[in-house]
């Protein structure tokens, strides 16, 4: 079965995390890896161009009742109907996780994929969190390039070659 990796970030991201979201995607699909991520614009389109521009499978969970609103780099459209609840099935069909940017939409998809447990979940240039004594909560990898997200999220998968 294919390895999946869902890529998270806001809508309205930087620039920054659009580079950031389309080289990790790209990344991704020249390792044979499914990209899953919420099908719309922002860091969303950018990973899906990404991985399109290396012949990757993506794979879009909409969180409304049509596909409006899709990105065009899109292989496949899951309609949900689910609002933002759509999140947790973007977390669970993953192997592993990378949250690029920060929203509130993408803390809480960090926030499903660290409760769902068992899987990497990285962070690039985004969300930080601090336990009550303020120091980073253990277990959210966090990585300084496209490169090393990537690495930290596949690389050392139990199930890859």
């Amino acid at each position: 079965m294919p390895y999946q990796v869902a890529i998270c970030g806001p809508r309205n991201c930087t620039d920054a995390d659009a580079a950031n979201a389309y080289r990790i995607g790209a990344l991704l699909a020249q390792q044979d890896v499914t990209v899953i991520c919420g099908g719309g614009s922002g860091v969303m389109a950018a990973a899906a161009a990404g991985a399109r521009s290396q012949n990757g499978l993506v794979i879009g969970i909409r969180p409304n009742d049509t596909r409006d609103g899709a990105s065009a780099e899109l292989d496949a459209v899951i309609v949900t109907n689910l609002g933002e609840a759509r999140n947790a099935v973007i977390v669970w069909s993953a192997d592993a996780v990378v949250v690029v940017g920060g929203s509130w939409g993408t803390l809480s998809e960090l926030a499903l994929a660290k409760r769902r447990g068992g899987i990497s979940v990285v962070s690039i240039g985004g969300w930080r969190i601090l336990d009550n004594s303020g120091q980073p909560v253990a277990g959210i990898l966090e990585a300084a390039t496209p490169e090393e997200a990537v690495q930290l999220a596949v690389g050392k998968a139990p199930d890859r070659p």
